[in-house]
């Protein structure tokens, strides 16, 4: 059954049992993350499941309304399976599924979009992005909060061709993310080259939550120029809804909890990091994109989505290894003709 919001996939992972929903008040920047990370540490990956935390305060004894859902991506297997609305036996099978039938998205009205519950644009910010409880992932190493789960959607300056990726954000300030892209053959680095060469910021509208099939989509490795958006619809098995974004010329998911509007500057970068790499060490600051916020819309009482990553094992580690174990199995049994190849 499609996933119309990260709401319905809530459910569904409650069903599976597969979501420890967590009511007791919780700081998010010194416990939330490094107690989901214990399960990573201390439990065999079937036993994983993603936590929802509904009571979120800072180290000021600051409330948020937000809520904040953790590990709901690629905990385990058998997330990650829910995730795509199969059994883990069939994820192979479901990725190969979609090679060349994606489902391009559908417009909608912003009265039919959930998204649009509250907008909030500039010079009117307030607090901006400060409403929304940001993570800490490593408590005393992290600069700053950082955005882990939030899908990046720019388009193309020259061609209009959307791209949408998952690349961490440092929060700076209430209207300011740290963009990391790390090389310059990431997509987004892509793009936002071309938009420096005409002289132009590259517009940008970030998202937290929606259908998981547009973050596994996102942080699939396709193409430059293949739309993310129609890999979406075909993983969640229905077209993905969008609407227009405020402030910039982008489609944004009607389902989305939070979209975050602005440009990225190219005239200037700044120092970004140190951060967790996969590899389990802190990678060094150095200088990066720069994200400033016009815009912000988003659900009542929305749901932050993070995900866990630097020190591996990790969400993000799992996520790569079973969209890649999918990949490996469909080449070797199809383009290599070795149907024998029953597991990779």
């Amino acid at each position: 059954m499609p996933y119309q919001d990260l709401r319905d996939y809530a459910e569904e992972l409650a069903r599976r049992d597969l979501l420890h929903v967590i009511d007791e008040r919780i700081c998010k920047d010194t416990e939330l993350v490094p107690l989901v990370r214990l399960q990573f540490r201390g439990l065999e990956e079937a036993q994983r499941k993603a936590f929802w935390f509904r009571d979120v305060t800072d180290a000021r004894g600051h409330d948020f309304d937000a809520s904040v859902m953790l590990g709901s991506l690629g905990c385990s297997r058998q997330v990650y399976a829910a995730a795509l609305g199969v059994d883990p036996a069939d994820i192979g099978a479901k990725w190969a599924s979609v090679h060349g039938h994606h489902l391009p998205p559908v417009p909608v009205t912003r009265d039919r979009a959930p998204v649009k519950e509250v907008v909030i644009k500039s010079p009117d910010l307030g607090r901006g992005i400060d409403i929304f409880p940001h993570l800490i992932s490593t408590p005393g190493f992290d600069p700053a909060p950082y955005l882990t789960a939030g899908v990046w959607v720019t388009r193309d300056p020259e061609n209009g061709d959307y791209n949408l990726g998952i690349y961490r954000g440092m929060i700076k300030a209430p209207d300011r993310i740290g963009c990391a892209t790390d090389v310059s053959t990431q997509h987004l680095a892509i793009q936002w080259e071309k938009a420096r060469r005409l002289g132009r910021d590259l517009e940008v509208a970030e998202f937290i939550g929606g259908p998981p099939a547009l973050l596994l989509a996102a942080a699939s490795k396709v193409p430059y120029g293949v739309d993310e958006y129609g890999l979406a619809g075909a993983l969640n098995g229905a077209a993905i809804e969008v609407v227009e974004a405020e402030t910039v010329d982008c489609l944004v998911p009607a389902g989305a909890e939070i979209v975050i509007e602005g440009r990225i500057r190219t005239d200037i970068l700044e120092p970004e990091a140190p951060f967790g790499e996969a590899s389990g060490y802190l990678g060094p600051r150095k200088m990066e994109k720069v994200f400033e916020v016009q815009a912000i819309t988003h659900r009542r009482d929305p749901i932050y989505q993070g995900i866990i990553s630097e020190f591996p094992p990790s969400e993000s580690s799992v996520m790569r290894k079973v969209a890649f174990d999918a990949i490996y199995l469909n080449h070797l049994r199809d383009a290599c003709n070795i149907p024998s190849v029953t597991q990779v």
